[in-house]
């Protein structure tokens, strides 16, 4: 009797294990990856240029907290790092907003 009680014992302690009733998931969660698309702020008077060089002309003037996005990033042949970002252009919410695509040196 004793032996009976045992083995329906173990039998419920391991075999709900796999099953979504007892307590497993069968789920995997998905895995997150930190990627490099998060918003970066300016640092005010950045200037947005067309190119990654240091004559090329420049598009626009970033104010200060400026949210830009990076897209990539370059190294140029003079040594200096550049990021290519989108930023937001525009007043008001959404009517004349234009999302606007340069070169900042980083």
């Amino acid at each position: 009797m004793v032996l009976r009680w045992a083995w329906v014992l173990g039998l419920a302690l391991m075999a709900p294990v796999a099953l979504p009733a007892g307590g497993a998931d069968l789920r995997h969660p998905d895995p997150r990856r930190r990627g490099s698309s998060g918003p970066l702020l300016s640092g005010g008077r950045d200037q947005l240029k067309s190119s990654p060089a240091s004559k090329a002309p420049s598009l626009l003037t970033l104010g200060r907290e400026t949210p830009m996005t990076v897209l990539r990033h370059w190294n140029s042949s003079d040594g200096r790092r550049w990021a290519y970002v989108q930023v937001l252009t525009g007043s008001g919410l959404g009517v004349g907003q234009v999302h606007k695509r340069g070169w900042i040196n980083v």
